[in-house]
């Protein structure tokens, strides 16, 4: 394994804690995959045989509506895990994953990651503390959904992006603005009026995929009030 790729699992909340030689061993267990663009990583209702982390690239997590409409759920970065919600539970894939660019992910197989736990009790913890987190996700998803209208969704997210990325007021769109409507559960032309009224009324200032946070506190209050 590439010493890259030993140091997003160190820096995965999953393996947080770990010493160097247990790192080693649970890098042992991973299986390097190699993903194009637009590629699919697994389908809703395939059977859970392993979860993954993201090394390098982007990969979203979306299902598609009885009507065809894709609602994007997540998007997942280096150093995220993903699908290791029905690994645990013995149960199918309830989404679809598929890359956004040309992806390196490591595989955990089931099995080899339960015996890794038996091993390391430290790592049940940390798994418990990555599936209440995702708890904590989908009911600030849910709250923005139904509570927020588009302009308060887009300022919450503008706000994670500057928080995740530890930048006070600049930032970067990772993904296309199609994407990121269907992220905040919208139109590409009701996200653009949301985007030029943020910008004509000066709380933002955008140079393609760069945006940069004018007024945060402004966009913070616009995201807590919800409209």
């Amino acid at each position: 394994m590439k010493n890259e790729d030993l140091e997003i699992i160190a820096k995965t909340v999953l393996f947080s804690g770990l010493a160097e030689k247990e790192l080693e061993r649970v890098g042992q267990v991973a299986l390097e995959k190699h993903f194009s663009k637009g590629q699919s990583v697994f389908m809703e209702g395939e059977e859970g045989a392993g979860f993954y982390i993201v090394s390098r690239g982007l990969v979203k997590i979306y299902k598609i509506s009885m009507d065809g409409k894709e609602q994007i759920l997540h998007i997942m970065g280096p150093g995220e895990p993903f699908g290791e919600v029905p690994v645990f539970s013995g149960q199918r894939f309830p989404a679809n994953a598929e890359t956004l660019m040309e992806s390196d992910l490591l595989f955990f197989p089931r099995r080899d990651f339960v015996d890794l736990i038996a091993h390391y009790p430290s790592l049940a913890m940390n798994m418990l503390a990555v599936l209440s987190g995702r708890l904590r996700q989908f009911t600030i998803q849910i709250e923005n959904l139904t509570l927020r209208e588009v302009p308060a969704r887009l300022a919450a997210y503008l706000i994670y992006l500057a928080d995740r990325d530890k930048q006070d007021k600049a930032v970067t769109l990772d993904i296309s603005k199609g994407q990121l409507a269907s992220l905040l559960g919208t139109v590409p032309e009701t996200l653009s009026r949301a985007l030029a009224n943020m910008k004509n009324n000066g709380l933002i200032q955008t140079d393609g995929n760069a945006i940069m946070l004018l007024k945060r506190r402004e966009l913070e209050e616009l995201a807590e009030r919800g409209r």
